[in-house]
């Protein structure tokens, strides 16, 4: 079984969770071009001018990984943890660029649709965003999940379903679900402002 296929990965995945050390350190280089993608596809969404770059969050996420020692199950739930934790970290800096500026200059970001929460979305206030998702994760955590694994992770509503261990029509409703009920909040957060 060649080292770089996905049973490879996920064989690196199980002795990294078995406490294996040199697995994860053998694992990142095999998964490191796709852990590049999904940094700059989170940057994307980023506001313009963001002082991260994708190298540096992919770095963060390696670290995170060490410090945490994550169970994690298989190389679906090997990106969709990598890709929450990018989440973490781009509202972590967020947070602290706010705390710093003191609000100055934050840009805020009227929305106008559903179409908003799409994967060509641009300039989205990440912390409302946040707050938005905490609040869906206490009513309904499955919800956020789905939001994180399509949103942020990228992932196709297939490998979502995967990743869920439930069927893609299942992801396909509770996605729009979770869309709709996101628009509203994040609506009423923009009117609030």
């Amino acid at each position: 079984m060649a080292t770089g296929s996905p049973q490879g990965i996920t064989e690196l995945l199980i002795r990294w969770r078995n406490g294996d050390p040199g697995a994860l350190n053998a694992l990142i280089p095999l998964v490191y071009g796709e852990l590049h993608r999904l940094a700059q596809y989170h940057l994307d969404r980023e506001r313009g001018g963001h002082t991260l770059q994708s190298t540096a969050l992919v770095n963060e996420v390696y670290l995170r990984l060490l410090q945490q020692g994550l169970a994690v199950e298989n190389r679906t739930h090997f990106f969709a943890v990598s890709s929450h934790l990018m989440r973490q970290i781009l509202v972590d800096h967020a947070r602290r660029q706010r705390s710093a500026k003191r609000g100055d200059g934050f840009e805020r970001v009227t929305l106008s649709g559903v179409e908003a929460l799409l994967p060509q979305v641009r300039n989205l206030d990440l912390l409302a965003l946040d707050d938005a998702l905490n609040q869906l994760g206490r009513a309904d955590p499955r919800l956020t999940k789905i939001v994180e694994l399509r949103f942020f992770g990228g992932l196709s509503i297939e490998e979502s379903a995967i990743a869920l261990g439930t069927s893609a029509s299942t992801v396909k409703r509770e996605w729009a679900t979770a869309r709709a009920w996101l628009h509203r909040e994040l609506s009423q957060s923009a009117a609030g402002a």
